[in-house]
């Protein structure tokens, strides 16, 4: 019988940690535990989607090599995760909060639009140094 992927442990893995982590964090800094919406919600501190693809990017690096075609991809992949979401997504989401203020300052019936939050930098650093360390724990319980 075949083993799970390293690598799909490791997505797993790093996805419900930095996840747990926001829901943790807002558990203690607001003394409440009904902040279960965290549990799937982009933003805030860490950025699961970076812990996600450097915990792979890690494994593969630690598996293939540095110098391997399908790191070189990893990497890429990586940094257009990471890339969007402090630039692109942190952005639209600055623009769905000043749409839904304009719109609740109108007193408008617009329904409200969801506003996704991206991330700031260091919630995209943290998560990434989450995923080296969970990519490593993966790498060192699996070989």
């Amino acid at each position: 019988m075949d083993t799970v992927s390293p690598y799909l442990i490791a997505i797993f893995l790093a996805w419900a940690t930095g996840q747990g982590t926001k829901y943790l964090i807002l558990v203690v800094r607001h003394r409440s535990f009904n902040h279960f919406r965290q549990l799937y919600l982009s933003g805030n501190m860490p950025s699961a989607h970076s812990a996600t693809v450097v915990s792979v990017l890690t494994l593969i690096g630690l598996y293939e090599g540095v110098t391997s075609a399908i790191f070189g991809l990893a990497a890429l992949v990586a940094g257009v995760v990471m890339y969007d979401a402090v630039m692109v997504r942190r952005s639209s989401g600055e623009q769905g909060a000043a749409l839904q203020a304009l719109i609740r300052e109108q007193k408008s019936k617009v329904p409200l639009p969801r506003a996704a939050k991206g991330h700031t930098p260091p919630e995209v650093i943290v998560g990434a140094l989450l995923g080296v360390l969970i990519g490593l724990v993966v790498f060192l319980a699996t070989k």
